[in-house]
């Protein structure tokens, strides 16, 4: 049997037909760029998510940095976050002038520790005479906090957000793997989006919410940055050849990849709940195994399963054992960021952040999309197991020769 990593091709089978018209409705009217579909869609995302306002863009890196400057995250300033996500959420931040400040993760959910954030800002931080907060060790001003709701679970946000009031930071999400989470904040369930003062999404193709090319999105309760994003995803222009701002560039997202997303929305929830059943059976078949850290959900978190991220003792062995059955598995981020070389100046090194150093040793991301089977996963499982009890086999064997 071979099983796919994702398998894109069975969400667009059942979409086929519809897909094809918008398309072709499209062509009839040709209004490529803007216009009635990329209005109704952003309604609709802004609406899913439990705010007034989304701004569609080109990427999800256009989202971050439209995100960080919507916050008035400014040149020579710092934004915190975690070194276990993907580059594109440092790289943002790089894009507008700022720097990262890491702080770690926590073992079990992957997300920004708020203990460490805490840490952080009580012992390497400091207010300024004039009342701005500076990085002891950089001297750089610290505007921002930028939690990731990794996988697809959110970060805890109750106790950042706290924290970000408490020190004057904006909170900006990080939500590009998290369409549809959502925690329980004071008896309401909130979704991804709607948690901090914005939220930045992608559209990526492998995402639960994704286009046929790439895409963004940012959300946010604040009309004022809905109008500056909106200015500056259209080369800083309030209406044509009229430009009022010199921060624009080329960031719209163009009407076809609206449309589609737009039809994908309403299978959201559906898509979600099947991801989360396809989780339930991992787990259920796995739970016993001691080798193999699950993934959590913790109490108030609903997670959406972009990703299904187990622990390994032997991470490569198992990669290249489910591969040889025909099983696609992923490898989610190796290298934490202060450990790449685009940040080798910034005077990190190993051992700085344990937790997510350890993580990009050892974990690894299993088949799941919504249209897995109870079968593909039986066989996924049993492949694990297989390969983890070769490797037990062996070390028995290895240890009785000592």
């Amino acid at each position: 049997m071979n099983i796919p990593f994702l398998d894109l091709r069975a969400q667009h089978d059942e979409l086929r037909a519809e897909i094809q018209a918008a398309i072709s409705a499209l062509i009839d009217t040709s209004t490529f760029i803007g216009g009635a579909i990329v209005e109704q869609f952003e309604a609709n995302f802004a609406a899913f998510c439990g705010v007034p306002h989304a701004v569609a863009c080109a990427t999800g890196t256009d989202a971050l940095k439209l995100a960080l400057m919507a916050c008035g995250v400014r040149r020579g300033d710092e934004v915190i976050t975690v070194p276990h996500t993907f580059i594109a959420t440092v790289e943002a931040i790089s894009l507008v002038g700022a720097y990262p400040a890491f702080v770690d993760i926590d073992e079990s959910s992957y997300t920004m520790s708020p203990d460490r954030l805490e840490a952080f800002l009580q012992t390497q931080c400091r207010w300024s005479d004039d009342d701005h907060l500076i990085n002891l060790r950089t001297g750089r001003p610290v505007t921002a906090v930028m939690p990731v709701h990794l996988y697809g679970l959110p970060a805890d946000m109750p106790p950042i957000r706290e924290l970000a009031q408490q020190y004057n930071l904006c909170v900006i999400e990080d939500a590009c793997q998290a369409h549809g989470a959502a925690q329980r904040i004071d008896g309401v369930e909130k979704r991804a989006g709607s948690l901090g003062d914005v939220a930045a999404f992608s559209f990526y193709p492998g995402k639960n919410l994704g286009g046929i090319g790439e895409g963004g999105a940012v959300t946010t309760q604040a009309a004022d940055k809905d109008r500056n994003m909106r200015i500056w995803r259209d080369h800083g222009q309030i209406q044509k050849y009229i430009h009022v701002s010199p921060d624009g560039w080329n960031g719209r997202l163009d009407s076809v990849q609206c449309a589609i997303l737009d039809l994908k929305l309403r299978k959201l929830e559906r898509w979600n709940a099947q991801r989360r059943q396809a989780a339930h059976w991992y787990c259920e078949r796995l739970a016993d195994d001691e080798r193999i850290v699950l993934p959590i959900e913790p109490a108030g978190r609903t997670h959406v399963y972009h990703l299904f991220v187990v622990r390994l003792p032997d991470r490569e062995r198992a990669r290249q054992d489910l591969a040889a059955a025909g099983v696609g598995v992923g490898l989610h981020y190796p290298i934490p960021l202060h450990l790449q070389a685009a940040y080798r100046g910034m005077g990190w090194c190993a051992g700085d952040f344990p937790e997510s150093e350890r993580a990009a040793a050892t974990i690894l991301s299993l088949p799941i999309f919504p249209h897995i089977t109870e079968g593909q996963v039986d066989y996924v499982c049993a492949a694990l197991r297989r390969s983890l009890d070769s490797v037990s086999v062996q070390r028995a064997v290895g240890q009785a020769a000592d």
